[in-house]
């Protein structure tokens, strides 16, 4: 009896021994030219706190390694002191290499283990259209300067078109990245990105995401991206615009849906915002004109303070509903609505769908004269 118990006391502390290897990783650096005893930094992004160090080490004769577990793949930053920028890559289990180069810290090396080779693949192919979009700039600083002072648009149109292309060339190359890459755990960080863009179609996202391989789905991000896609609610032209609730500048909760009026403006913006607070003396002239023949408008503001936020709707004579939950861009009303910058405004009719999107000054005056049937 004593026998068996030890026999499997031995087993299941061999079990768990194998169990920490498989979730080991192990960093193994090179770095020339900086002094022994220079401190370099792991980090990674907390939701919640940013960007915070999980771990710490030191140089030794041109050398530094970290090691420890982690139970699935995660973008890591590393950090040398006194130098300028990061090292990105994936902490994985495995063995991780790094050559680092101090003074050319985006250039470094990773490797070694399946997503740090994926990873160092993507971005070799990112930076050839990179260097093609900064030779384009370099080589047209001038002509876009002089165009600028001489207010030639055509010439500055010309230029962004031209741009515009290395642009699209970059998102066609990240879009067709996860179709080509389904064991990549980049695919579902580009995936995960893609859901904060209202023009993504969620149709063909999902049918790519359910392509990708069994252990990059069970990911954090990839749960993620299971869970909103299972929550998608469309915010473009023709659809229902989400109801929301939240608290005007008394406290007193506020809803879209109680809102409604033959037209409503939903709009997106906050006091720090100096082209929202430039166009509101507009949306101030456009209200107090047609708020009496059927418009309303409710403002979403993503401020931090309750002070800030009231200073400012009482300099811009804002009149019209106020509501915010004081989040900054974590506000839940933003994230919803997928608004990525502002001013952002949306334009509902009388049934609440939206109809347009981004109107200002006489576009939006004819648009809401057309709804209101004027």
């Amino acid at each position: 009896m004593k026998k068996s118990l030890l026999i499997l006391a031995l087993a299941l502390s061999l079990f768990s021994f194998k169990k920490n290897v498989l979730n080991e990783y192990l960093i193994s650096g090179t770095i020339d030219g900086v002094e022994n005893g220079t401190s370099i930094l792991l980090e990674k992004q907390d939701d919640t706190k940013g960007i915070i160090t999980v771990d710490s080490t030191k140089v030794q004769d041109g050398k530094f390694t970290f090691k420890g577990t982690t139970l699935e793949p995660s973008i890591h930053f590393l950090e040398v002191k006194n130098t300028t920028g990061k090292v990105v890559f994936i902490v994985e289990e495995g063995k991780i290499d790094l050559l680092v180069y101090k003074d050319s810290i985006t250039k470094s090396k990773i490797g070694g283990t399946k997503n740090n080779d994926y990873l160092r693949d993507f971005s070799l192919t990112t930076q050839k259209v990179q260097k093609k979009m900064l030779a384009f700039q370099s080589l047209n600083m001038q002509k876009i300067t002089d165009a600028q002072e001489k207010h030639d648009t055509l010439v500055i149109n010309n230029l962004m078109k031209e741009y515009g292309k290395f642009q699209e060339e970059m998102n066609v190359l990240t879009a067709k990245y996860p179709e080509e890459n389904p064991k990549s755990f980049i695919s579902v960080l580009i995936l995960e990105s893609s859901l904060n863009n209202p023009n993504t179609n969620i149709n063909d996202l999902k049918k790519t995401f359910l392509k990708l391989d069994a252990s990059i789905k069970n990911t954090k991000p990839g749960k993620s991206i299971e869970s909103k896609i299972a929550n998608f609610k469309s915010v473009g032209i023709n659809d229902m615009a989400p109801d929301f609730s939240a608290p005007n500048p008394n406290g007193k909760i506020i809803s879209l849906k109680k809102s409604l009026g033959k037209v409503i403006i939903i709009d997106f913006w906050a006091s720090w915002c100096g082209p929202c607070r430039r166009e509101n003396p507009n949306v101030v002239a456009l209200y107090n004109e047609l708020h009496s023949k059927g418009l309303n408008i409710v403002g979403v503001s993503l401020d931090k303070t309750v002070e800030d936020w009231q200073k400012a709707i009482t300099k811009d004579g804002i009149t019209w509903t106020q509501v915010s939950n004081l989040k900054f861009w974590d506000d839940p009303i933003a994230k919803l609505y997928k608004v990525e910058q502002i001013p952002t405004t949306f334009i509902l009719d009388a049934s609440g769908r939206i109809v347009a999107k981004d109107l200002r000054g006489a576009d939006l005056k004819a648009k809401v004269l057309e709804l209101l049937g004027k």
